[in-house]
């Protein structure tokens, strides 16, 4: 069976893989999906989800926990490291933009890592507390 917001996120990454690139450091991680460059911008990674990490913003508990995961994991990859950034639009005062790390898509890399969901424009947001015991709020 095919996966239609797979293959839209996939098909929205091949148009702005020709888009011209710029080169920036990141300052820090902030959370699994979202980090600071060293010039003060946020960047939000394009056409990815990862687990909230903060009570007011999680559906659940095991999701922070994940959420903690994804965040250090997206630290061990980016922190102080440089990226290319092609911006592709804006949400909540980031800049939401395809990353590249050494040349690799740096959301296929946390998709795969399994710290982070495919998350297609207007499909709607991934639950990472689905069949957790603790699925009230924070």
């Amino acid at each position: 069976m095919v996966r239609t917001p797979r293959l839209a996120a996939i098909a929205a990454l091949l148009l702005i893989a020709a888009a011209p690139g710029e080169e920036a450091r990141v300052r820090y991680v902030t959370d699994g999906d979202t980090f600071r460059l060293t010039s003060g911008e946020r960047i939000r990674i394009a056409g990815i989800d990862a687990p909230e990490t903060h009570a007011d913003q999680a559906r659940c508990r095991s999701e922070i926990a994940l959420g903690e995961a994804a965040a250090a994991r997206a630290r061990a990859l980016l922190d102080g490291r440089d990226v290319t950034i092609v911006r592709v639009g804006r949400s909540y005062n980031r800049t939401v933009a395809k990353v590249m790390l050494n040349g690799r898509d740096l959301a296929t890399i946390l998709v795969a890592d399994g710290v982070a969901r495919w998350w297609p424009r207007f499909a709607p947001k991934p639950d990472w507390c689905a069949g957790a015991p603790d699925r009230r709020r924070g």
